[in-house]
């Protein structure tokens, strides 16, 4: 094995200010049941924007120090002692940044994903070690080995791949017509996904073009400005009246929440997947739910480690196209260039690279 630097560079939040450190730190060493990961790549996040602004949200999810980072893929290097043996030397791996307690009611339920006792990768109690670094540290079992060759950039988005897997696949879309609710980069692969998972015609809707197109590249089949067009009229006037079958609402505006049931079929199935931060105000719900027999899901992270394999083997066998999704990459020496074009919209998913 080659012999491991020292110190490495890391971005660092060490303050509650806006931004991070780009700095050296110590190389950190594994534990008994801990891996040693050279970071490859890493794609920021809607959560890292959060934290790296510092704003209410980061506040109530985060702890300082840390470093961010929760998207990424990289090399294992160096095991403990106690780590199982198909963790080897030199495998890829991503991270499943839910970090479960193992007790709780959900965890006892095959429901890890939503325990109890959450915990996150890079910026919880459990751990200060995330991807945005040379090297990190995952706990073993939340280490996803990777089962084939996809590249780098794309491993780096199973994470939301995983997300948006479990909503789509959880409405049930075979043979059904989908309407997909905003298209970032969750929304873009929920397009990509139903359209992968059987379904009969997909509607994108957002309120800027250059997000539409992308959802066009990324197999959409109607697409719908909502800042330009009425939605109700138009999902009305294609479907014949009847409404859509399917939603998947990744915008998490409390506006589109709460009105999307009214174009909805009766008998169909919401997916709500984005952070809808406010009460919902759903005009008559007599007749728009109740009567409607409707479904509601929603969705957090993604089923360990279900939604990863199924993930990965729609991007391998290139049913999924992810390459429209991933626009920009930089150094992670250029990291504010990086949050900036996430920042001002001009990026859908931003990768960072720890060495380029």
């Amino acid at each position: 094995m080659a012999t491991l630097p020292k110190f490495m560079k890391a971005l660092v939040k060490e303050s509650p200010t806006e931004s991070y450190l780009y700095k050296d730190v110590p190389v950190p060493q594994p534990s008994k049941d801990e891996l040693l990961v050279k970071v490859k790549k890493v794609a920021l996040c809607g959560t890292d924007i959060q934290k790296y602004k510092w704003n209410y949200v980061a506040k109530v999810v985060a702890e300082i120090p840390f470093t961010p980072g929760h998207e990424m893929v990289g090399e294992i290097v160096s095991v403990g002692k106690d780590v199982p043996c198909e963790y080897a030397l030199g495998k890829r791996v991503c991270v499943e940044n839910h970090f479960y307690c193992g007790k709780c009611y959900q965890c006892t339920h095959d429901l890890k994903h939503i325990c109890q006792n959450l915990d996150q990768f890079g910026y919880g109690k459990g751990t200060k070690h995330g991807g945005c670094s040379e090297y990190t540290i995952i706990p073993a079992k939340f280490a996803y080995l990777l089962q084939t060759d996809i590249d780098d950039a794309q491993a780096a988005i199973l994470e939301p791949c995983g997300v948006a897997h479990q909503a789509v696949e959880s409405i049930e879309p075979d043979g059904e017509d989908v309407l997909v609710l905003g298209c970032g980069p969750v929304g873009l692969l929920a397009v990509g996904i139903a359209k992968a998972l059987g379904a009969s015609k997909v509607y994108a809707c957002d309120m800027f073009p250059e997000k539409l197109q992308l959802a066009k590249e990324v197999g959409a089949d109607v697409l719908i400005n909502n800042a330009t067009d009425d939605l109700n009229s138009t999902i009305m006037e294609k479907t014949g009246g009847n409404g859509i079958g399917r939603i998947i609402e990744a915008t998490g505006s409390t506006e589109l929440a709460g009105s999307c049931f009214k174009y909805l079929r009766k008998g169909g199935q919401i997916c709500f997947v984005g952070l809808i931060k406010g009460a919902l105000d759903i005009e008559n719900p007599l007749v728009n739910v109740v009567f409607k027999s409707l479904v509601l899901k929603t969705v957090h992270g993604r089923r360990i480690f279900e939604d990863w394999e199924k993930s990965e083997q729609l991007i391998h066998k290139k049913m999924i196209n992810t390459k429209p999704i991933i626009t920009h990459e930089f150094p992670m020496s250029q990291f504010e260039e990086a949050f900036e074009t996430l920042l001002c919209g001009k990026g859908c998913k931003v990768l960072i690279s720890p060495r380029s």
